[in-house]
């Protein structure tokens, strides 16, 4: 219904068409290049501040000779995590934990041998037992150099790994690094970039509506995405073209919005 409604062709702010910003870009371009390594990296941050996009670029942009596995479900015992493994490399996934490693291990050299380079990416890391990684960490030991293994969570998976018992796994880390939130002028230029992507003027923004979802979005990338689109929403329902702050203020109303300043007022 937007794209009618405002003539475009694409989805705005769509998470697939994201245009990396340049520290996202820097850190995309390190990680390329650990790629080649056989190292583990952190990518940590608060939610909503770009880990995702940076993820979604890793496997859009993978070639022929890069594999990008992902999981997802970093809850699991190990031996599911075999199992997902073992599932995501397209290989038989039954029998146990130590088949499955014994397969894994022979499909990373096989890998290896036709010149391909394996990226491992374990998103919400900062959820995933000690335990479990350490396990992970011993099997990826024991692929061959041509991998990299990219953990994605929140800055608790820093404090996890920092903990003297887990020096094991510290002492792996080739690379690392925490996303910040946006400035302002940041945070500006990276909702430009999306107009433009989608092919959408910069005025359908006033400027103070514009400035009020800068300040409303608190640096925060995805609080950013979801508030300008639920003012597009908002402008087609009252069939304006234009989004002014009276379009903004509707938005910042609903009760997801307020629940911080809210919290913030009782305290």
């Amino acid at each position: 219904m937007i794209r009618a409604f405002f003539g475009i062709d694409k989805n705005p702010f769509s998470i697939d068409q994201i245009t990396l910003l340049d520290h996202q870009q820097e850190v995309f371009d390190i990680l390329k290049v650990h790629a080649y390594q056989g190292g583990l990296c952190l990518l940590m941050g608060e939610p909503g501040t770009g880990k995702t996009v940076i993820k979604n670029a890793i496997k859009q942009n993978a070639d022929k000779t890069s594999l990008v596995i992902n999981i997802g479900r970093t809850l699991h015992t190990y031996f599911n995590t075999v199992k997902i493994l073992c599932h995501a490399f397209n290989i038989e996934h039954s029998g146990s934990s130590f088949k499955c490693e014994k397969r894994l291990i022979e499909e990373a050299y096989n890998l290896n041998n036709h010149g391909k380079t394996l990226i491992v990416i374990i998103d919400d890391a900062h959820l995933m037992e000690m335990n479990t990684l350490r396990k992970l960490r011993l099997l990826f030991e024991d692929f061959p150099k041509n991998h990299n293994v990219i953990l994605i969570g929140q800055t608790q998976l820093l404090h996890n790994i920092a903990l003297k018992v887990n020096e094991d796994i510290k002492s792996r880390v080739t690379y690392s690094t925490i996303l910040k939130k946006l400035n302002p002028d940041d945070m500006e230029r990276f909702i430009i970039k999306e107009l433009d992507t989608a092919g959408l003027p910069h005025n359908i923004f006033t400027e103070n509506a514009l400035a009020l979802i800068i300040r409303s979005s608190d640096g925060i990338l995805r609080k950013a995405r979801n508030l300008a689109l639920s003012c597009m929403i908002e402008a087609l329902r009252s069939r304006k073209k234009t989004i002014d702050i009276a379009n903004v203020n509707r938005v910042l109303i609903q009760p997801h919005f307020r629940i911080e300043k809210d919290i913030e007022h009782i305290l």
